[in-house]
């Protein structure tokens, strides 16, 4: 059995309560800084973060959050809303980083809630870096009925939570997914994703999450939200991703430069949309280049 992954840096866990519900912090470096916000992505955690910290200068501080339902963080009694990680991001500023503009690197989810939030509220935020924060593909309102359909039926009965007889079962699946992923990452992946049960682990997100949202997305909405972010994004993507072909004209270099007024937008070579966990060197080298360029 090869060994888990073996970290440089020690994060310590800390639990604040955010609008009503329990979060899980994990933070890295020393307690007076104000630290750089790390925000996970959907059915991640905040501490597979460490692979990039391990990668990002030593005097940098940092917290990571799992998102409501997410990791060891409380669920949500009456689902899981969007809106809700907005505000649930601007009560964590106002906690961690409440007299300055705040940096923030978001991926996946994550992204997206930090790049619609820095569209809200400009004036909170020094700069963002976000790792294909994308967006949804563009929806039609015909497919409103049927989305409300589906979420219906889907809330008439518990939802399952996803378990697995141990560790190596979810290592090998993980891995069979995503064959960039090394084995040493796969089993920290693997361990902070689950807790341990009676019949062996289970995934700790809130299994609600796999419901579908009867509103739908609207492309539109989030595309006035970026022409509203006055503050330095970096757009990191995958080279390997297939978030681009999924969005289409809509993932284009011209098309970020129309709605982000000012952005740099970076290619990763060989890896695909869980860039921080397949080659975080290779990310961490694009956010240390941008932070000294923008200060």
């Amino acid at each position: 059995m090869a060994p888990s992954y073996l970290t440089r840096r020690s994060g310590r866990e800390e639990r604040l309560r955010i609008r009503g519900l329990e979060h899980r912090l994990t933070r890295w470096g020393e307690p007076g800084r104000a630290p750089i916000l790390l925000l996970h992505g959907f059915m991640d955690s905040g501490l597979t973060w460490q692979f990039l910290v391990d990668c990002l200068p030593q005097d940098w501080s940092f917290v990571a959050v799992d998102w409501r339902g997410f990791g060891a963080s409380e669920r949500a009694p009456g689902g899981y809303w969007f809106p809700d990680y907005l505000a649930d991001l601007d009560a964590l500023l106002e906690a961690l980083v409440p007299h300055e503009p705040a940096r923030v690197i978001g991926h996946s989810m994550g992204g997206n809630v930090a790049s619609i939030y820095a569209g809200v509220r400009p004036q909170r935020l020094a700069w963002l870096v976000n790792l294909e924060g994308l967006g949804l593909p563009r929806t039609s309102p015909d497919a409103a009925s049927q989305r409300y359909a589906q979420w219906l039926d889907q809330v008439r009965t518990p939802p399952v939570q996803r378990r697995y007889d141990s560790l190596e079962q979810l290592v090998a699946i993980l891995r069979a997914r995503n064959a960039r992923l090394s084995e040493d990452k796969a089993r920290f992946i693997a361990a902070a994703w689950t807790q341990r049960v009676e019949t062996g682990y289970e995934l700790a997100a809130d299994p609600a999450h796999a419901w579908v949202n009867p509103v739908l997305y609207r492309r539109e909405e989030a595309e006035a939200c970026w022409r509203r972010i006055t503050v330095p994004v970096l757009l990191v993507l995958g080279e390997l991703t297939d978030h681009g072909a999924r969005l289409g004209a809509d993932a284009t270099d011209e098309y970020w430069r129309s709605v982000y007024q000012t952005v740099r937008i970076v290619t990763v070579a060989g890896v695909g949309h869980m860039m921080h966990h397949e080659d975080p060197a290779g990310v961490a080298r694009h956010i240390v280049e941008f932070v000294r360029a923008v200060g």
